[in-house]
Protein backbone atom coordinates (compact mmCIF):
# COMPACT_ATOMS: atom_id res chain seq x y z
CA UNK A 1 0.00 0.00 0.00
CA UNK A 2 1.15 3.53 -0.71
CA UNK A 3 2.08 5.49 2.39
CA UNK A 4 0.46 8.61 0.98
CA UNK A 5 -1.04 9.97 -2.20
CA UNK A 6 -2.90 12.99 -3.58
CA UNK A 7 -6.43 12.98 -4.97
CA UNK A 8 -9.37 15.39 -5.19
CA UNK A 9 -11.71 16.19 -2.33
CA UNK A 10 -15.06 16.17 -4.12
CA UNK A 11 -16.90 16.28 -7.41
CA UNK A 12 -16.62 19.69 -9.10
CA UNK A 13 -16.61 21.46 -12.45
CA UNK A 14 -15.04 24.47 -14.11
CA UNK A 15 -15.40 26.05 -17.53
CA UNK A 16 -13.89 28.63 -19.82
CA UNK A 17 -14.23 29.83 -23.41
CA UNK A 18 -11.59 29.74 -26.12
CA UNK A 19 -12.39 31.37 -29.49
CA UNK A 20 -16.11 30.88 -28.80
CA UNK A 21 -15.67 27.17 -28.03
CA UNK A 22 -16.99 26.36 -24.55
CA UNK A 23 -15.00 23.89 -22.45
CA UNK A 24 -16.53 22.34 -19.33
CA UNK A 25 -14.34 20.15 -17.10
CA UNK A 26 -16.15 17.78 -14.73
CA UNK A 27 -14.05 16.00 -12.10
CA UNK A 28 -14.80 13.28 -9.57
CA UNK A 29 -12.78 11.14 -7.14
CA UNK A 30 -13.17 7.43 -8.02
CA UNK A 31 -11.75 4.20 -6.66
CA UNK A 32 -12.63 1.75 -9.44
CA UNK A 33 -13.00 1.61 -13.19
CA UNK A 34 -16.72 0.94 -12.74
CA UNK A 35 -17.10 4.25 -10.90
CA UNK A 36 -15.08 6.06 -13.55
CA UNK A 37 -17.08 4.62 -16.45
CA UNK A 38 -20.37 5.43 -14.71
CA UNK A 39 -19.22 9.03 -14.21
CA UNK A 40 -18.14 9.35 -17.85
CA UNK A 41 -21.47 7.95 -19.07
CA UNK A 42 -23.42 10.30 -16.80
CA UNK A 43 -21.64 13.30 -18.30
CA UNK A 44 -22.23 12.03 -21.84
CA UNK A 45 -25.94 11.85 -21.00
CA UNK A 46 -25.97 15.29 -19.37
CA UNK A 47 -24.14 16.92 -22.28
CA UNK A 48 -25.67 14.77 -25.00
CA UNK A 49 -25.71 17.66 -27.48
CA UNK A 50 -22.04 18.62 -27.01
CA UNK A 51 -19.57 18.39 -29.87
CA UNK A 52 -17.18 16.23 -27.82
CA UNK A 53 -17.05 14.59 -24.40
CA UNK A 54 -13.36 13.85 -23.92
CA UNK A 55 -12.30 11.91 -20.84
CA UNK A 56 -9.43 10.41 -18.89
CA UNK A 57 -9.19 8.50 -15.65
CA UNK A 58 -6.23 7.45 -13.54
CA UNK A 59 -6.65 4.92 -10.73
CA UNK A 60 -3.89 3.46 -8.57
CA UNK A 61 -4.78 0.49 -6.38
CA UNK A 62 -2.93 -2.81 -6.69
CA UNK A 63 -1.86 -1.68 -10.15
CA UNK A 64 -2.11 1.48 -12.24
CA UNK A 65 -5.19 1.82 -14.43
CA UNK A 66 -5.29 4.67 -16.92
CA UNK A 67 -7.48 5.32 -19.92
CA UNK A 68 -8.39 8.26 -22.12
CA UNK A 69 -10.52 9.07 -25.15
CA UNK A 70 -10.34 11.87 -27.73
CA UNK A 71 -14.03 11.33 -28.58
CA UNK A 72 -13.60 12.38 -32.18
CA UNK A 73 -10.99 15.10 -31.74
CA UNK A 74 -7.71 14.62 -33.67
CA UNK A 75 -5.64 11.86 -32.10
CA UNK A 76 -3.48 13.00 -29.21
CA UNK A 77 -5.03 16.50 -28.94
CA UNK A 78 -7.68 15.92 -26.27
CA UNK A 79 -7.75 12.83 -24.06
CA UNK A 80 -3.98 12.63 -23.65
CA UNK A 81 -3.61 16.29 -22.58
CA UNK A 82 -6.34 15.68 -19.99
CA UNK A 83 -4.46 12.65 -18.63
CA UNK A 84 -1.20 14.60 -18.65
CA UNK A 85 -2.84 17.37 -16.60
CA UNK A 86 -3.81 14.74 -14.03
CA UNK A 87 -0.25 13.44 -13.86
CA UNK A 88 1.31 16.91 -13.78
CA UNK A 89 -0.74 17.75 -10.69
CA UNK A 90 0.24 14.33 -9.26
CA UNK A 91 -3.31 13.27 -8.38
CA UNK A 92 -4.80 9.79 -8.66
CA UNK A 93 -8.09 7.95 -8.20
CA UNK A 94 -9.74 10.54 -10.39
CA UNK A 95 -11.96 10.77 -13.48
CA UNK A 96 -12.09 13.88 -15.66
CA UNK A 97 -14.53 14.62 -18.47
CA UNK A 98 -13.97 17.72 -20.62
CA UNK A 99 -17.00 18.68 -22.65
CA UNK A 100 -16.61 20.93 -25.69
CA UNK A 101 -19.25 22.93 -27.49
CA UNK A 102 -17.66 24.00 -30.78
CA UNK A 103 -17.81 27.75 -31.34
CA UNK A 104 -17.18 27.83 -35.07
CA UNK A 105 -13.46 28.64 -35.05
CA UNK A 106 -10.86 25.88 -35.43
CA UNK A 107 -8.22 25.88 -32.71
CA UNK A 108 -5.62 23.74 -34.46
CA UNK A 109 -3.79 20.82 -32.87
CA UNK A 110 -1.65 22.95 -30.55
CA UNK A 111 -4.65 25.02 -29.53
CA UNK A 112 -6.67 21.92 -28.69
CA UNK A 113 -3.86 20.48 -26.56
CA UNK A 114 -3.62 23.72 -24.59
CA UNK A 115 -7.39 24.10 -24.20
CA UNK A 116 -8.05 20.55 -23.02
CA UNK A 117 -5.06 20.57 -20.68
CA UNK A 118 -6.04 23.94 -19.23
CA UNK A 119 -9.66 22.86 -18.78
CA UNK A 120 -8.69 19.65 -16.96
CA UNK A 121 -6.32 21.53 -14.64
CA UNK A 122 -9.04 24.07 -13.82
CA UNK A 123 -11.48 21.28 -12.98
CA UNK A 124 -8.97 19.51 -10.74
CA UNK A 125 -8.17 22.73 -8.88
CA UNK A 126 -11.90 23.38 -8.44
CA UNK A 127 -12.33 19.89 -6.95
CA UNK A 128 -9.63 20.64 -4.37
CA UNK A 129 -6.41 18.64 -4.14
CA UNK A 130 -5.97 16.75 -0.87
CA UNK A 131 -3.30 14.43 0.54
CA UNK A 132 -4.28 11.10 2.05
CA UNK A 133 -1.91 9.34 4.44
CA UNK A 134 -1.86 5.67 5.43
CA UNK A 135 -2.44 5.36 9.19
CA UNK A 136 -2.80 2.64 11.80
CA UNK A 137 -5.87 2.74 14.01
CA UNK A 138 -4.92 2.48 17.67
CA UNK A 139 -6.99 2.11 20.83
CA UNK A 140 -5.47 3.44 24.04
CA UNK A 141 -7.03 2.30 27.33
CA UNK A 142 -5.91 4.27 30.38
CA UNK A 143 -6.78 5.33 33.89
CA UNK A 144 -8.33 8.76 34.42
CA UNK A 145 -5.16 9.86 36.22
CA UNK A 146 -3.22 9.44 32.95
CA UNK A 147 -5.73 11.24 30.72
CA UNK A 148 -4.13 14.68 30.79
CA UNK A 149 -0.68 13.35 29.94
CA UNK A 150 -1.92 11.17 27.06
CA UNK A 151 -4.07 13.98 25.64
CA UNK A 152 -1.06 16.30 25.81
CA UNK A 153 1.10 13.83 23.87
CA UNK A 154 -1.58 13.29 21.21
CA UNK A 155 -2.14 17.03 20.93
CA UNK A 156 1.56 17.73 20.47
CA UNK A 157 1.71 15.13 17.70
CA UNK A 158 -1.53 16.49 16.16
CA UNK A 159 -2.78 12.97 15.51
CA UNK A 160 -6.42 12.41 14.64
CA UNK A 161 -8.56 11.35 17.61
CA UNK A 162 -11.53 9.41 16.26
CA UNK A 163 -13.41 8.85 19.51
CA UNK A 164 -13.01 9.07 23.28
CA UNK A 165 -15.13 6.83 25.54
CA UNK A 166 -15.48 7.31 29.28
CA UNK A 167 -16.30 4.29 31.44
CA UNK A 168 -14.43 2.58 34.26
CA UNK A 169 -11.35 3.58 32.26
CA UNK A 170 -10.89 5.95 29.33
CA UNK A 171 -10.57 4.57 25.79
CA UNK A 172 -9.13 6.79 23.08
CA UNK A 173 -9.33 5.69 19.45
CA UNK A 174 -6.80 7.49 17.25
CA UNK A 175 -5.02 7.20 13.89
CA UNK A 176 -1.22 7.18 13.69
CA UNK A 177 0.80 7.52 10.43
CA UNK A 178 2.42 4.15 9.63
CA UNK A 179 5.91 5.69 9.53
CA UNK A 180 5.51 7.06 13.04
CA UNK A 181 3.60 4.21 14.68
CA UNK A 182 6.45 2.26 16.34
CA UNK A 183 8.16 5.41 17.61
CA UNK A 184 4.87 6.72 19.00
CA UNK A 185 4.19 3.45 20.84
CA UNK A 186 7.66 3.61 22.37
CA UNK A 187 7.28 7.27 23.41
CA UNK A 188 3.80 6.73 24.87
CA UNK A 189 4.90 3.64 26.80
CA UNK A 190 7.89 5.46 28.27
CA UNK A 191 5.96 8.63 29.11
CA UNK A 192 3.26 6.68 30.98
CA UNK A 193 5.56 4.09 32.56
CA UNK A 194 3.68 1.43 30.58
CA UNK A 195 0.46 2.21 32.45
CA UNK A 196 -1.65 2.24 29.29
CA UNK A 197 -3.03 -0.66 27.28
CA UNK A 198 -2.41 -0.32 23.55
CA UNK A 199 -4.37 -2.18 20.88
CA UNK A 200 -3.45 -1.99 17.20
CA UNK A 201 -6.28 -1.99 14.66
CA UNK A 202 -6.34 -2.03 10.88
CA UNK A 203 -4.81 0.41 8.42
CA UNK A 204 -6.79 3.18 6.72
CA UNK A 205 -6.20 6.30 4.66
CA UNK A 206 -6.82 9.59 6.47
CA UNK A 207 -7.18 12.94 4.77
CA UNK A 208 -4.55 15.40 5.90
CA UNK A 209 -5.90 18.50 7.57
CA UNK A 210 -4.91 21.95 6.35
CA UNK A 211 -2.36 22.41 9.16
CA UNK A 212 -0.47 19.29 8.08
CA UNK A 213 -1.80 16.96 10.76
CA UNK A 214 -3.78 13.76 10.21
Amino acid sequence: MQKEYKTVAAEASAEFEEKKSRFIASVKPVTSEEEAVAFVNSLKSRYWNATHNVYAYYICSDSILQKFSDDGEPSGTAGLPVLEAVKKLMVQDIAVVVTRYFGGTLLGAAGLVRAYGKSAAMGIEAAGIIRRQLCVRMDIILEYAMLGKVQSILGAKRYLINETSYGQDVQISCSIPVDEYELFVSELTEATNARVLLSEGGKEYITERRNGSV
